[in-house]
């Protein structure tokens, strides 16, 4: 008897063995999707239960882990289509300038390289993305901006590198409407592109340094000296954006002097591909988180700064081992 027989035949042991060489790159997969952990782990858990329940519908066409990502996609689709991303309430404990503008994605979350299967499966040759670059921040931010079903493809295409007739029977649809979500999510993409500052494909490390050393001594003044004319932070799950130099140094004086008294320690971790930094106060009775940070650079500067203000994800972003 088969794994995949034994599955069938209603051992939960047999089934554990058949999914988990792929439950890494499937909550990667669901995180890219949806851009939060949080949403993530919800759907995970929702596709391992309608692949248990749904085996003896599994007829062995495709691969298991093709079979998989099919219950992947379209839970996460359902996701989308309800709308059910509701990011935490956070606050901030000090009163900010207001802010420039509004983020898209407020239930935005960043990504442990922790978590990262160890070893990938290769992508098709469809692909147009590689792996650091089909996790990074900005391109998952990216794409939650696009209609669900153009999430859905790109992914599986681009990212995954599955062919155009697989994705049509990954998510029920045909090659021909494939193409063309294909097509209209590749040129959304595009078009944020050109409109938005190009940044370094991996994050200047001097800068990242720099930055983390005068945020850490309350320097804000060598903090804005970093920043592109473009430069911007953002905090979410709030959905506040600060633009251009003046802003973010207004922002982070404000800050810098609701801290007064306490000591901030930034420490270098991994995510999204790239260095991060996760925040802890002292000076107090006790240790407090003090965000996490994610960077995107250009040229030498700092074009981007976001600071989760969630305190779970400091200590989520913060392990160094492996997604239990």
């Amino acid at each position: 008897m088969t794994m995949l027989d034994a599955a069938r035949a209603g051992d939960e042991g047999a089934f554990t063995d058949l999914v988990a060489p792929h439950l890494r790159e499937l909550h990667v997969h669901c995180y890219r999707m949806l851009g939060s952990l949080d949403d993530a782990d919800d759907a995970l858990q929702e596709v391992l239960v309608s692949a248990w329940r749904g085996l003896t519908g599994y007829a062995g066409h495709a691969s298991v882990r093709t079979w998989l990502y099919a219950i992947a996609t379209n839970r996460c689709l359902t996701v989308l289509r309800t709308g059910r991303r509701r990011p935490r309430e956070v606050a901030l404990p000090f009163e900010a300038p207001p802010p420039d503008d509004r983020t898209d994605v407020p239930w935005l979350q960043p990504y442990p390289d922790a978590w990262l299967p160890h070893e990938p499966v290769e992508p098709g040759p469809a692909a147009r993305y590689d792996a650091t670059e089909s996790i990074a921040l900005a391109f998952v931010a990216a794409l939650q901006v696009l209609p669900p079903r153009q999430v859905a493809v790109v992914v599986l295409g681009d990212v995954l590198g599955y062919a155009q007739t697989e994705i049509a029977a990954m998510t029920g649809t045909t090659p021909t409407v494939v193409k063309g979500l294909l097509q209209r999510g590749r040129a959304t993409l595009a078009r944020r592109d050109r409109d938005q500052p190009r940044t370094d494909r991996q994050v200047d490390l001097m800068v990242a340094h720099r930055f983390a050393r005068a945020l850490e001594n309350g320097d804000v003044d060598g903090v804005v000296a970093l920043l592109t004319d473009d430069g911007w932070l953002a905090m979410p799950p709030l959905p506040h954006v600060y633009r251009g130099r003046a802003s973010v140094g207004a922002f982070l004086r404000a800050a810098h002097d609701w801290r007064a008294g306490r000591r901030l320690t930034l420490t270098e971790v991994r995510a999204n591909g790239g260095p991060a930094f996760v925040g802890t106060m002292s000076g107090g009775a006790d240790e407090i988180p003090g965000g996490v940070y994610v960077l995107t650079t250009r040229s030498g500067h700092l074009v981007s700064a976001t600071r989760f203000l969630d305190d779970r994800l400091a200590r989520v972003v913060d392990m160094t081992c492996p997604r239990p």
